[in-house]
């Protein structure tokens, strides 16, 4: 540097990095920081692809001992440890919307910031949930649609952004919005006693929805990541 420099002046970092490429020339700062974000949403992409199989998993566990307890088939150990899973599937909830908040921003922060906003809400209506279950020992009537009006806002949310981004395929932004919609749609389905969503016909609605979550969105996150993101929104 003295021979190419030799007045020792400071030289200011600016659009060109000292890093060479291929060709042993320096890259752009701009190119460099692309490849840090890229690395890192790539990292956020695994780990949010895992979580939603963890947050099905340990949620499908704790519901079956919570309801194998209020059937008369187990003690209160089964409630207390299905309880617990289930709130560590609200905690997974709560990461994956922290974590897609991350990513989502940079299409638009107002809007990326209601998808963690809706999964926090629906980890603390699941947490309202299981304090009365684990004080009345009984469950609050209806207590899963409580929980789809959140998952069903912040999946709109989601699923809007990454369309107008393309962060993933269409096509599975697509799946996701039907797949939300179609739950909100049931929730006063439901109420009014047009369907249950917990078995017959009414499982039609969720099944978009589920297979979106828990299969074909955490498969390609953990497989291909997000793509480069192609539209902000004004």
């Amino acid at each position: 540097m003295g021979r190419d420099n030799p007045t020792h002046e400071a030289v200011p970092v600016g659009w060109w990095s000292s890093r060479p490429d291929r060709r042993g020339q320096p890259l752009p700062d701009a190119v460099l920081v692309i490849e840090v974000l890229a690395l890192s949403n790539r990292r956020i992409a695994v780990v949010v692809g895992l979580l939603f199989f963890t947050q099905l998993v340990t949620f499908m566990i704790g519901s079956s001992l919570v309801q194998a307890y209020l059937d008369g088939e187990t003690g209160r150990t089964s409630l207390s440890v299905g309880v617990l899973l289930e709130m560590v599937s609200g905690i997974a909830v709560v990461a994956i919307g922290v974590l897609m908040f991350r990513v989502l921003k940079t299409v638009d922060e107002k809007w990326a910031l209601g998808y963690p906003v809706m999964r926090v809400t629906e980890f603390a209506v699941s947490a309202i949930l299981a304090v009365y279950l684990l004080s009345q020992l009984q469950e609050v009537p209806n207590h899963l649609l409580w929980v789809y009006i959140p998952t069903g806002i912040g999946g709109l949310i989601l699923n809007y952004l990454l369309f107008v981004s393309r962060l993933v395929p269409r096509p599975i932004a697509a799946l996701g919005f039907v797949g939300y919609a179609l739950l909100l749609l049931g929730v006063p389905l439901d109420l009014i006693g047009a369907v249950d969503l917990s078995s017959g016909a009414g499982l039609a609605l969720l099944a978009p929805g589920g297979l979106f979550e828990f299969i074909v969105l955490p498969i390609w996150l953990i497989a291909k990541g997000f793509r480069a993101p192609v539209a902000q929104i004004a």
